[in-house]
């Protein structure tokens, strides 16, 4: 018996013969000598649509009725998908979170598996039955239906196949594998056929939509190698494997970007480390997430800039008033997070100085900036992302690789 968690995106699912045709796959493997696990996430567009709603009634909330909403979807996914193996005459059976007690903190819209039981799983296996789970939601230690944020069916699927001991996990969407850049933005973006954990890692939490973050965390963790493909071919995608696993490590991998980003400064505000731990514990308190920081001195105190994520923007704004309020507090709503990623930026030097020239020449200001050892990123004015995207993908060498492919 040869289990294989296969999980499903949105675009997969989105219409009745898209199921159908998810459905006959599965059935393939099946009969090939595969035992799928299926992991399936909302139709396409349902879980947006239920974002709308909960906007509209109440747009601060963020406990457990919202996520009782959001998981909904995934009930419909799942019931659907099931029908349709049945309808084939494949024995099947569908899952909610609470139904194998898929254990989350109750982080609410943002919750973390704890632990995943697994007897019922391996039952179906053994006896030839398919199981199809919903992504996306687990249940708290008082019995509230949570969600792991958006892409979290994703991480639902690499955690089950840890909690199964498998050695893989695949990951099915609408494109055929992770690209060098988003295509949308830099046409002669290439596909890569392998990155490390590490490298998808910080694509992830960087703009990439491709995963998860939490899914690569998971399967970096437990050695589960993610294999990211097309639900409408059949060919190899994307292996994300431990970095010695890796064909090659180039000095720059890719380029990421994301959109929803926004930039909250404050000034002046009291000098002092104490200050900035008790304010960003405040944040913390209510699941804001921080992203890049900038911290200066000024002769009247201390000026702080620093990126969240547009979800997070009004509550992080109101903290930042209250906190500060003889600060002046200015959001910045029209910039996007641009990212150049490669292991092999550890041993080269001179990266940071072209990633800097090759913005400077065509005229892109950068407002804020980090870097790790693998990564710089930039909050840049999201009207110049594209170009400055081009550039980098241009002048660290990516559209050569891509030419030859």
């Amino acid at each position: 018996m040869h289990a294989v968690v296969k999980k499903f995106g949105g675009t997969s699912v989105a219409s009745v013969e898209r199921i159908h045709a998810v459905a006959d796959r599965m059935i393939r493997d099946f009969k090939s000598g595969q035992r799928p696990v299926v992991v399936v996430s909302a139709m396409a567009g349902e879980t947006n649509r239920l974002v709308g709603l909960a906007t509209e009634v109440y747009p601060a909330y963020r406990g457990p009725a919202y996520d009782m909403l959001l998981a909904s979807g995934e009930q419909v996914a799942v019931s659907l998908l099931t029908m349709a193996l049945e309808s084939k005459n494949q024995r099947a059976r569908s899952y909610l979170a609470h139904q194998l007690n898929i254990r989350t903190d109750s982080s609410f819209s943002k919750a973390r598996i704890l632990d995943i039981e697994t007897t019922k799983l391996e039952e179906d296996l053994k006896n030839g039955v398919i199981p199809v789970v919903a992504g996306f939601q687990g249940v708290d230690k008082d019995g509230h239906v949570t969600t792991l944020g958006r892409g979290g069916s994703d991480t639902t699927g690499v955690a089950l196949a840890a909690a199964l001991k498998l050695r893989e996990c695949e990951i099915y969407t609408d494109v055929p594998g992770v690209f060098s850049a988003d295509p949308r933005l830099v046409p002669r973006a290439r596909e890569i056929s392998r990155l490390s954990f590490e490298e998808m890692l910080e694509m992830a939490s960087l703009g990439s939509k491709v995963l998860h973050s939490r899914s690569v965390e998971i399967g970096a963790k437990h050695n589960v190698r993610i294999h990211v493909r097309s639900t409408f071919e059949t060919r190899e995608g994307t292996w994300i494997v431990p970095e010695g696993e890796a064909l090659e490590n180039p000095i720059v991998s890719s380029v990421t970007h994301e959109t929803s980003t926004s930039v909250i400064s404050a000034a002046p505000i009291e000098k002092g480390g104490a200050v900035l731990s008790d304010f960003f514990s405040a944040m913390a308190e209510q699941n804001v997430v921080i992203d890049v920081i900038s911290q200066s001195d000024w002769k009247e105190g201390q000026r702080l800039a620093f990126s969240v994520p547009d979800e997070d923007r009004e509550i992080a704004r109101k903290i930042t008033e209250k906190h500060f309020s003889g600060a002046k507090v200015t959001v910045m709503d029209q910039v996007a997070k641009l990212t150049i990623v490669g292991v092999g930026m550890r041993n080269h030097p001179g990266v940071a100085a072209k990633f800097f020239k090759t913005l400077s020449g065509i005229g892109v200001d950068v407002h804020l900036v980090t870097t790790s050892e693998i990564k710089i990123s930039a909050i840049i004015d999201r009207q110049k992302l594209a170009s400055a995207a081009q550039a980098l993908h241009t002048h660290f060498g990516l559209d050569k690789i891509a030419d030859k492919t």
